[in-house]
């Protein structure tokens, strides 16, 4: 018997949209989710929070969070605005990720480039938290749970 939780996938409808009249540069967020053997995950549900273009988290015209779940190829997708810089971090996105059977939620960040941030300058492998630039607006942030190419994962 697999553990739970059991999302519909209704639950992830409509909510990866964060730009709709959020002041800033629009950005696309693409990706793959897949296991130690580069299967597919199904109904991964996906959720980021991120600062607005000024790299405030506190901005009530922004909600700087969203929701997503891959579909049968393990894909997602995100529209949102490219994040500024605060607080002594460079630009990122906060990933959450939830699957039928994890034991615990698990927790990465997606960054735009190699920058001065504590974040990237702890982390063994850096280059696995780098997204990909696609064209002008578009990054491409893949996530394998398991395996050599792990993406690093973060405890609360």
């Amino acid at each position: 018997m697999t553990l739970g939780p059991f999302f519909p996938r209704e639950f992830a409808e409509g909510a990866n949209d964060l730009a709709k009249g959020a002041p800033g540069e629009p950005i696309e967020i693409t990706g793959r989710v897949v296991e130690l053997d580069g299967r597919a995950l199904d109904n991964v549900i996906l959720e980021i929070w991120q600062a607005d273009a000024a790299g405030r988290f506190d901005n009530p015209g922004f909600l700087g969070w969203g929701r997503a779940a891959t579909d049968a190829q393990g894909n997602y997708h995100f529209r949102t605005i490219k994040p500024g810089a605060g607080a002594g971090r460079a630009p990122h996105i906060n990933f959450l990720i939830l699957y039928s059977g994890l034991m615990r939620q698990l927790q990465t960040v997606m960054f735009f480039d190699h920058a001065d941030d504590p974040v990237l300058k702890a982390v063994g492998h850096p280059n696995r938290l780098i997204a990909a630039k696609e064209g002008q607006n578009r990054y491409r942030f893949d996530i394998r749970l398991r395996g050599g190419e792990e993406t690093p994962f973060f405890d609360d």
